[in-house]
């Protein structure tokens, strides 16, 4: 039987230049939608999942971060002078627990792939999965959930997919489909942001991953692909190459890509829809502009 998914890699070393002059001094990860910052879904996701450690592989000025996993004691203590019990239990219900969290530093940006392969030695020889907080997905049960519900103890490896207009197929990451069962998804090929006419499906990888550790040997030897970076696509196609059993899930939820503008700001309205104690206020304020 394969090994349970213990472990989560988050790659929050990127610059969010899309988000400038925000992200300037702040992380992109940690732009509110709503009242959480992007990176606090995805590790809310991942523990909903059952991992047991995240794996944070980070840049430069990204201290925030860490300091938003852990606690805040003047904070914390103003809070309960203020008999502000409901603030606590917001600030520390989610918080993993000490010995969880680990931090490694991508030094030199050089893409998705090459921050998966920095977390290697705190992988180890174990299935693991990554999260990308640019992509939030509302869902009533979380997609890493529905992953791993999928896989029910299989071996290889999967990916989260959902269709784009074939238009767009020069922006992800696209599936040459073998085969469909139910929501399952044979997976014989993928290939890196392929133009539109040459595309073999419009199913496109979206930021949930889970891997065997057989992608680090790969993620070391590929070299760089698209955009002169090391491309974690690039790998998964050697994954596939190599006989590995690898499938995709058309998860059932709302995906918004939170590195867009656009798509940040869809988020945000979602997410307080989503809200019983928001909605009918947010829907009187989309009222009023229609």
């Amino acid at each position: 039987m394969a090994q349970r998914v213990r472990k989560a890699v988050f790659p929050v070393g990127g610059l969010g230049t899309r988000f400038l002059p925000a992200t300037k001094a702040m992380p992109k990860e940690m732009l509110p939608v709503v009242d959480k910052p992007l990176i606090q879904y995805a590790v809310e996701e991942a523990q909903a999942a059952g991992i047991e450690e995240f794996i944070f592989v980070t840049g430069r000025s990204k201290t925030a971060i860490e300091d938003h996993f852990d606690h805040s004691y003047e904070l914390e203590t103003t809070l309960r002078e203020r008999s502000k019990d409901a603030q606590i239990v917001a600030l520390n219900s989610w918080m993993p627990r000490p010995g969880q969290v680990a931090y490694t530093r991508q030094q030199v940006p050089l893409g998705l792939g090459h921050a998966v392969w920095c977390a290697r030695n705190l992988i180890g020889d174990e299935p693991f999965a990554v999260l990308l907080a640019d992509d939030l997905i509302l869902a009533d049960t979380p997609c890493l959930k529905q992953m791993i519900e999928a896989q029910n103890g299989a071996e290889g490896s999967m990916v989260a997919v959902m269709e784009v207009p074939r238009e767009h197929t020069n922006r992800y990451g696209i599936l040459d489909v073998g085969g469909e069962e139910g929501k399952l998804v044979n997976v014989k090929g993928v290939v890196e942001k392929p133009d539109p006419a040459k595309a073999p499906s419009n199913l496109s990888i979206i930021g949930r991953y889970i891997l065997e550790p057989e992608v680090f040997d790969h993620l070391g030897r590929i070299g760089r692909g698209a955009g002169n970076e090391i491309q974690l696509t690039d790998a998964l196609a050697q994954l596939i190459h190599g006989n590995k059993p690898f499938h995709g899930l058309r998860f059932e939820g709302t995906r918004f890509d939170c590195g867009d503008k656009v798509g940040f700001l869809q988020a945000n309205i979602a997410f307080a829809l989503a809200r019983p104690d928001m909605a009918a206020a947010v829907r009187k304020i989309l009222d009023s502009y229609c």
